[in-house]
């Protein structure tokens, strides 16, 4: 076990200490044992090295809101035990850290298995969202539907005790640092980019996975040069805890034959003492078929946005605060509109509002969004007064820091004005903060 300074990550290791290095990253809301069923195998021919996400699994609450934040703490923490060489499989989140690793530092990858994974997890509203419903809620109600999202439901029927397993990993999170990872994400989006990925690339994902499925599987093939796809029967998301036998040989298969460069055997890495991995309880495995080779990809990669002509960088930069302060959903319904009349309009807001004012240094987001919400109560504007108490949630305020700034705004702005924001923010409020199901 690691003493974890706030620029790396927790660890273990398991295996030999000669033995070349194989990392496993865990999905949001899991921890290493996630991979527990795994370790007897992978060890016999690798050292396993298995890492938490910040405050995962009692690591320190040290918020990580980037993919290649998450990714320069592992490197780190493996510059740090002298690993320089290495194999990798990660999970969803984890998978976004190898896509990470294989397009900025492909110099340290010898071969990648991405699982359960996406070149984009959903859209940003969504883990936005989310976001705010454990701001309001905390993380009860994400656990208690965790078994829904990650097992298919014979399996969750059928293993109680993994079932409750599960819910009680993610209730044991720091939300803090699961708002955070929300917001990597969120952000997270190579879509254009799979086709630098150099390493030997293997896709794996459960054929019931209704959160990364087949379709963003087949996303991943189709763009990576070298890569193939294993579709595994009978699993949902947390496929290495549903089917593990059928994992483990998948990865066994992968790595053993497609590792990219030989093991530099001057690479040294420090031993660890071995945390006792609280026990994955029994899950009956599926047997299947070796993976087939990738067939012909059905997704092509998403096409590179163009930039409009006559807008520089402050458009394209409103445009992103933009849409991560009000959303997609709200942003592209806003433009869908503009015409020929009103477009230069929509392109002065982008650029001037958002790519100048929001973007500037001396107020952070939260601040601006209290200013923002009182300026438009005192002018009425209560239709944009909706928009903005969304952004103001998306923004990191909560619920009762909103009704104060409320009531201050009651004071200044009048009690009718007041009156009438209560009842927009009220219904916004109500809707972004209802828990799915």
């Amino acid at each position: 076990m690691s003493e974890t300074p706030p620029n790396t990550l927790q660890y273990r290791f398991d295996g030999p200490e000669d033995a070349p290095v194989l990392i496993l990253g865990p999905s949001l809301g899991t921890t290493w044992h996630m991979w527990d069923r795994q370790v007897p195998e992978l060890t016999k021919q690798w050292r396993v090295f298995r890492f938490d996400l910040p405050g995962h699994g009692g690591a320190p609450a040290h918020p990580a809101d980037s993919v290649t934040e998450l990714t320069a703490r592992l490197l780190a923490t493996l510059d740090a035990l002298g690993v320089q060489r290495f194999g990798y499989a990660g999970c969803a989140l984890g998978g976004a850290v190898g896509i990470e690793l294989a397009l900025r530092h492909p110099e340290r990858l010898a071969s990648l298995a991405l699982v359960a994974a996406s070149p984009r997890f959903g859209t940003a509203d969504e883990f936005r969202q989310r976001g705010v419903v454990v701001r309001t809620n905390g993380l009860d109600p994400i656990a208690r539907t965790a078994p829904d999202r990650w097992f298919t439901g014979g399996f969750a029927a059928a293993q109680p005790a993994i079932t409750e397993w599960a819910v009680q990993m993610v209730r044991t999170t720091d939300p803090g640092c699961y708002i955070a990872a929300c917001e990597a994400l969120a952000a997270f989006d190579v879509r254009a980019e799979l086709g630098r990925v150099g390493v030997p690339t293997l896709v794996l994902v459960g054929s019931d996975d209704q959160v990364t499925g087949p379709a963003e599987a087949r996303t991943l093939v189709a763009g990576i040069p070298d890569a193939r796809l294993a579709v595994v029967p009978g699993a949902s998301h947390l496929v290495p805890v549903e089917q593990p036998a059928a994992v483990t040989d998948l990865l066994v298969h992968h790595f053993s034959t497609a590792w990219q460069q030989p093991f530099d055997t001057g690479q040294t890495a420090l031993p660890a003492t071995p945390a006792a991995p609280v026990p994955v309880p029994v899950a009956v495995a599926v047997p299947v078929a070796p993976p087939q080779p990738a067939p012909v990809a059905e997704i092509a990669p998403a096409a590179v946005a163009v930039r409009p002509a006559g807008q520089g960088d402050r458009y394209e930069t409103g445009l992103k605060i933009r849409r991560e302060v009000l959303g997609d959903a709200h942003v592209d319904g806003v433009l869908a509109q503009a015409d020929e009349f009103s477009g230069d309009f929509q392109e002065f807001v982008t650029r001037y509002a958002w790519g100048e004012i929001w973007d500037r240094p001396g107020l952070d987001r939260r601040t601006r969004s209290c200013i923002t919400l009182t300026a438009l109560i005192a002018g009425g504007h209560l239709e944009d007064l909706a928009a903005h108490t969304r952004a103001a949630l998306r923004n990191g305020l909560t619920p009762d820091e909103i009704r104060e700034v409320l009531l201050q705004a009651a004071v200044y702005c009048g009690l009718p004005a007041a009156n009438s924001a209560f009842r927009v923010a009220q219904r916004v409020i109500r809707e972004e903060t209802t828990p799915a199901g």
